[in-house]
């Protein structure tokens, strides 16, 4: 089992465009594969796939949940209150309605996780950079 990439690896799914739409609240480079993204459905699924140090900013899921399945890389999760969780291939994580958090990329590996998604994010502000830096494998 992989669990650092140096270098964006080959999926199942392709990697996907640059993330443009969702840039403003990424710290870093993403990249987005929609995969089901049916208007008459309440989910969405996706690959999203971080550069090294890229990481998403704070958010929280309203009225719906966030389900990661990894796929590639080395990652951390955080909930608001908790340390922050080392993420590798085959980890999941399910976020509940209302909870704050944050996830992406280590600072010297690539990482990818399939989102299964319902309800609307509410962004908030950036991961500080304090906070991530010491963050330690």
């Amino acid at each position: 089992m992989m669990t650092k990439s140096k270098t964006a690896v080959e999926h199942p799914f392709e990697r996907g465009e640059a993330n443009e739409a969702f840039a403003a609240y990424f710290i870093g480079q993403s990249y987005l594969n929609p995969l089901v993204n049916d208007p008459t459905l309440d989910i969405s699924v996706g690959q999203v796939t971080f550069e090294p140090g890229c990481r998403n900013h704070w958010h929280i899921h309203r009225d719906g949940y966030q389900i990661l399945l990894v796929t590639d890389g080395e990652g951390w999760y955080q909930e608001m209150g908790t340390p922050a969780r080392l993420l590798r291939s085959g980890d999941r994580v399910v976020t509940h309605d209302g909870v704050k958090h944050w996830h992406g990329a280590t600072s010297d590996s690539w990482f990818s996780h399939l989102t299964i998604t319902a309800g609307t994010p509410d962004w908030l502000e950036p991961v500080a950079e304090q906070e991530y830096d010491v963050l330690k494998k």
